[in-house]
Protein backbone atom coordinates (compact mmCIF):
# COMPACT_ATOMS: atom_id res chain seq x y z
CA UNK A 1 0.00 0.00 0.00
CA UNK A 2 0.83 3.55 -0.55
CA UNK A 3 -0.43 6.21 1.85
CA UNK A 4 0.11 9.95 1.63
CA UNK A 5 -0.92 11.84 4.86
CA UNK A 6 -1.15 15.66 4.97
CA UNK A 7 1.64 15.97 2.21
CA UNK A 8 2.47 19.36 0.88
CA UNK A 9 4.98 20.95 -0.82
CA UNK A 10 5.59 24.50 -1.29
CA UNK A 11 7.11 26.38 -4.37
CA UNK A 12 5.71 29.75 -3.20
CA UNK A 13 3.42 31.41 -1.00
CA UNK A 14 1.22 31.55 -4.46
CA UNK A 15 2.05 27.65 -5.60
CA UNK A 16 1.76 24.88 -3.47
CA UNK A 17 0.78 21.24 -4.08
CA UNK A 18 -1.44 19.55 -1.36
CA UNK A 19 -2.57 18.99 1.38
CA UNK A 20 -2.62 15.12 0.03
CA UNK A 21 -4.23 12.61 1.52
CA UNK A 22 -4.60 9.04 -0.63
CA UNK A 23 -4.29 5.34 0.06
CA UNK A 24 -3.38 3.20 -3.66
CA UNK A 25 -3.84 -0.58 -2.42
CA UNK A 26 -1.30 -3.08 -3.34
CA UNK A 27 -1.68 -4.52 -6.71
CA UNK A 28 -3.17 -3.12 -9.82
CA UNK A 29 -2.54 -0.31 -12.24
CA UNK A 30 -3.38 3.02 -10.67
CA UNK A 31 -3.15 6.30 -12.90
CA UNK A 32 -3.08 9.95 -11.39
CA UNK A 33 -4.81 12.33 -14.53
CA UNK A 34 -5.38 16.25 -14.66
CA UNK A 35 -4.34 19.02 -16.68
CA UNK A 36 -1.08 20.38 -16.86
CA UNK A 37 0.09 21.37 -13.36
CA UNK A 38 -2.28 19.85 -11.76
CA UNK A 39 0.46 18.53 -9.39
CA UNK A 40 0.39 14.92 -10.83
CA UNK A 41 4.54 14.67 -11.74
CA UNK A 42 5.41 16.33 -8.15
CA UNK A 43 3.45 13.88 -6.40
CA UNK A 44 4.64 11.23 -7.78
CA UNK A 45 8.07 11.99 -7.33
CA UNK A 46 7.54 12.86 -3.97
CA UNK A 47 6.26 8.96 -3.36
CA UNK A 48 9.29 8.09 -5.25
CA UNK A 49 11.86 9.86 -3.13
CA UNK A 50 13.04 11.80 -6.15
CA UNK A 51 11.32 15.45 -4.39
CA UNK A 52 11.93 16.57 -0.88
CA UNK A 53 8.15 17.33 0.57
CA UNK A 54 7.96 20.34 2.77
CA UNK A 55 4.96 18.70 4.99
CA UNK A 56 3.57 15.58 5.90
CA UNK A 57 4.18 11.53 5.49
CA UNK A 58 4.30 9.46 2.65
CA UNK A 59 4.53 5.48 3.52
CA UNK A 60 5.49 3.00 0.80
CA UNK A 61 4.56 -0.87 1.94
CA UNK A 62 5.38 0.25 5.18
CA UNK A 63 8.17 2.25 4.73
CA UNK A 64 8.70 5.81 5.61
CA UNK A 65 9.86 7.46 2.35
CA UNK A 66 11.66 10.35 4.56
CA UNK A 67 13.38 8.50 7.19
CA UNK A 68 13.38 4.74 5.68
CA UNK A 69 17.12 3.22 4.64
CA UNK A 70 17.64 3.61 0.98
CA UNK A 71 18.58 0.70 -0.29
CA UNK A 72 15.31 -1.13 1.96
CA UNK A 73 13.32 1.34 -0.14
CA UNK A 74 15.33 0.54 -3.70
CA UNK A 75 14.14 -3.12 -2.86
CA UNK A 76 10.15 -2.39 -2.82
CA UNK A 77 9.56 1.17 -5.14
CA UNK A 78 11.64 1.86 -8.53
CA UNK A 79 10.53 4.80 -10.14
CA UNK A 80 10.87 5.95 -13.85
CA UNK A 81 11.48 9.80 -14.61
CA UNK A 82 10.15 11.76 -17.23
CA UNK A 83 13.94 12.57 -18.37
CA UNK A 84 16.18 9.65 -18.61
CA UNK A 85 19.48 11.07 -18.76
CA UNK A 86 21.68 7.33 -19.53
CA UNK A 87 24.88 7.76 -21.60
CA UNK A 88 24.14 6.21 -24.86
CA UNK A 89 26.89 3.75 -25.25
CA UNK A 90 25.40 1.52 -23.15
CA UNK A 91 23.67 -1.53 -24.93
CA UNK A 92 20.10 -2.53 -24.13
CA UNK A 93 21.00 -5.51 -21.71
CA UNK A 94 23.51 -3.46 -20.08
CA UNK A 95 20.86 -0.59 -19.03
CA UNK A 96 17.92 -3.27 -17.88
CA UNK A 97 20.79 -5.10 -15.68
CA UNK A 98 21.01 -1.26 -13.47
CA UNK A 99 17.71 -2.73 -12.24
CA UNK A 100 19.41 -5.35 -10.74
CA UNK A 101 21.72 -2.80 -8.81
CA UNK A 102 20.01 -2.95 -5.23
CA UNK A 103 20.81 -6.24 -4.98
CA UNK A 104 24.30 -7.08 -6.90
CA UNK A 105 26.27 -3.26 -6.57
CA UNK A 106 27.06 -4.35 -10.05
CA UNK A 107 28.22 -7.57 -9.92
CA UNK A 108 25.55 -9.45 -11.90
CA UNK A 109 24.93 -13.17 -10.98
CA UNK A 110 23.32 -15.94 -13.41
CA UNK A 111 20.77 -15.54 -11.28
CA UNK A 112 20.69 -11.82 -12.46
CA UNK A 113 21.45 -12.98 -16.02
CA UNK A 114 18.05 -14.65 -16.01
CA UNK A 115 16.32 -11.65 -14.25
CA UNK A 116 17.56 -9.48 -17.22
CA UNK A 117 16.67 -11.74 -19.81
CA UNK A 118 13.23 -12.37 -18.48
CA UNK A 119 12.21 -8.61 -18.30
CA UNK A 120 14.05 -8.32 -21.96
CA UNK A 121 11.86 -11.24 -23.36
CA UNK A 122 8.75 -9.95 -21.79
CA UNK A 123 8.86 -6.08 -23.26
CA UNK A 124 9.61 -7.60 -26.54
CA UNK A 125 13.33 -6.11 -26.62
CA UNK A 126 15.28 -9.58 -27.37
CA UNK A 127 16.32 -8.84 -31.07
CA UNK A 128 17.67 -5.23 -29.64
CA UNK A 129 19.41 -5.98 -26.67
CA UNK A 130 22.59 -6.19 -28.03
CA UNK A 131 22.35 -2.34 -29.38
CA UNK A 132 23.24 1.06 -28.62
CA UNK A 133 20.42 3.03 -26.85
CA UNK A 134 21.95 6.09 -29.39
CA UNK A 135 20.69 3.15 -32.53
CA UNK A 136 17.22 3.27 -30.79
CA UNK A 137 14.38 4.94 -31.74
CA UNK A 138 12.31 7.30 -29.09
CA UNK A 139 9.99 4.78 -28.43
CA UNK A 140 12.53 1.35 -28.50
CA UNK A 141 14.50 3.46 -25.92
CA UNK A 142 11.38 4.25 -23.57
CA UNK A 143 10.70 0.51 -23.74
CA UNK A 144 14.13 -0.11 -22.90
CA UNK A 145 13.67 2.14 -19.58
CA UNK A 146 10.26 0.46 -18.49
CA UNK A 147 12.47 -2.99 -18.53
CA UNK A 148 14.93 -1.95 -16.39
CA UNK A 149 12.41 -0.51 -13.89
CA UNK A 150 10.27 -3.72 -14.11
CA UNK A 151 13.79 -5.74 -13.74
CA UNK A 152 14.55 -4.13 -9.98
CA UNK A 153 11.82 -6.87 -9.54
CA UNK A 154 9.72 -3.95 -6.77
CA UNK A 155 6.65 -4.39 -5.29
CA UNK A 156 5.82 -0.85 -6.53
CA UNK A 157 6.86 0.72 -9.81
CA UNK A 158 6.27 4.19 -10.64
CA UNK A 159 6.46 5.70 -13.79
CA UNK A 160 5.95 9.64 -14.21
CA UNK A 161 4.47 9.86 -18.32
CA UNK A 162 5.86 6.06 -19.69
CA UNK A 163 4.23 6.65 -22.95
CA UNK A 164 6.01 9.56 -23.95
CA UNK A 165 7.62 9.79 -27.58
CA UNK A 166 5.59 6.58 -28.30
CA UNK A 167 2.87 6.36 -31.11
CA UNK A 168 -0.14 5.03 -30.78
CA UNK A 169 0.16 1.65 -31.47
CA UNK A 170 3.66 1.45 -29.45
CA UNK A 171 1.27 3.48 -26.76
CA UNK A 172 -1.16 0.33 -26.56
CA UNK A 173 1.74 -2.24 -26.64
CA UNK A 174 3.14 -0.55 -23.68
CA UNK A 175 0.09 -0.31 -21.75
CA UNK A 176 -0.79 -4.01 -22.40
CA UNK A 177 3.27 -5.02 -21.07
CA UNK A 178 2.07 -2.67 -17.97
CA UNK A 179 -1.47 -4.60 -17.29
CA UNK A 180 0.43 -7.91 -17.69
CA UNK A 181 3.25 -6.85 -15.27
CA UNK A 182 0.43 -5.90 -12.88
CA UNK A 183 -1.49 -9.00 -13.10
CA UNK A 184 1.19 -11.90 -13.49
CA UNK A 185 3.63 -10.30 -11.41
CA UNK A 186 1.29 -8.53 -9.01
CA UNK A 187 3.28 -5.36 -9.20
CA UNK A 188 1.79 -1.89 -7.26
CA UNK A 189 2.05 0.03 -10.61
CA UNK A 190 1.06 3.91 -10.66
CA UNK A 191 1.59 6.26 -13.73
CA UNK A 192 0.97 9.72 -14.58
CA UNK A 193 -0.98 9.72 -18.07
CA UNK A 194 -1.92 12.32 -19.66
CA UNK A 195 -4.75 10.18 -21.82
CA UNK A 196 -7.78 9.77 -20.20
CA UNK A 197 -8.75 7.13 -22.29
CA UNK A 198 -5.90 4.79 -21.75
CA UNK A 199 -6.09 5.77 -18.14
CA UNK A 200 -9.98 4.34 -18.79
CA UNK A 201 -8.96 1.39 -20.82
CA UNK A 202 -5.73 -0.27 -19.16
CA UNK A 203 -6.32 1.01 -14.29
CA UNK A 204 -8.04 -0.64 -12.03
CA UNK A 205 -8.24 2.72 -10.57
CA UNK A 206 -7.56 6.47 -11.12
CA UNK A 207 -6.91 9.61 -9.20
CA UNK A 208 -7.87 13.14 -10.78
CA UNK A 209 -5.62 16.37 -9.82
CA UNK A 210 -6.34 19.78 -10.45
CA UNK A 211 -4.28 23.00 -8.74
CA UNK A 212 -2.39 20.70 -6.70
CA UNK A 213 -5.15 19.26 -5.10
CA UNK A 214 -6.79 15.63 -5.37
CA UNK A 215 -10.26 16.13 -6.97
CA UNK A 216 -11.21 12.29 -6.67
CA UNK A 217 -9.84 8.66 -6.50
CA UNK A 218 -11.72 5.59 -7.18
CA UNK A 219 -12.39 2.69 -9.12
CA UNK A 220 -12.13 3.69 -12.68
CA UNK A 221 -15.85 2.93 -13.60
CA UNK A 222 -16.88 5.23 -11.15
CA UNK A 223 -14.03 8.35 -12.15
CA UNK A 224 -15.38 7.75 -15.92
CA UNK A 225 -17.94 10.58 -14.93
CA UNK A 226 -18.74 13.25 -17.27
CA UNK A 227 -19.02 15.89 -14.58
CA UNK A 228 -16.12 14.99 -12.76
CA UNK A 229 -13.70 14.74 -15.51
CA UNK A 230 -15.29 18.04 -17.43
CA UNK A 231 -14.69 19.43 -13.79
CA UNK A 232 -11.14 18.29 -13.37
CA UNK A 233 -9.98 19.36 -17.14
CA UNK A 234 -12.51 22.86 -17.27
CA UNK A 235 -13.66 21.67 -20.60
CA UNK A 236 -16.95 19.95 -21.55
CA UNK A 237 -16.29 15.53 -21.89
CA UNK A 238 -18.75 13.24 -22.41
CA UNK A 239 -18.61 9.29 -22.05
CA UNK A 240 -20.00 7.26 -24.50
CA UNK A 241 -20.26 3.27 -24.56
CA UNK A 242 -17.17 2.18 -27.05
CA UNK A 243 -16.16 -1.19 -28.65
CA UNK A 244 -13.50 -1.65 -25.33
CA UNK A 245 -15.31 0.16 -22.35
CA UNK A 246 -16.47 3.76 -21.55
CA UNK A 247 -14.65 6.44 -24.21
CA UNK A 248 -14.09 10.04 -23.17
CA UNK A 249 -14.71 12.68 -25.78
CA UNK A 250 -13.92 16.19 -25.46
CA UNK A 251 -15.96 19.01 -26.30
Amino acid sequence: MIKLQNVTKKYSSEVQIGELNLEIPKAGITSIIGPNGAGKSTTLLMIGRLLKMDEGNIQVSGLDVSEGNMEELAKNMAILRQENHFVTKLTVRQLVGFGRFPYTKGRLTKEDEEIISKYIDFLGLTELENRYLDELSGGQRQIAYVAMVLCQETDVVLLDEPLNNLDVARSVQMMCHLRRAADEFKRTIVMVLHDINFAAKYSDRICTMKSGKICAFGCTADIMCPKLLSETFDTNIKIIDGPNGPLAIYG
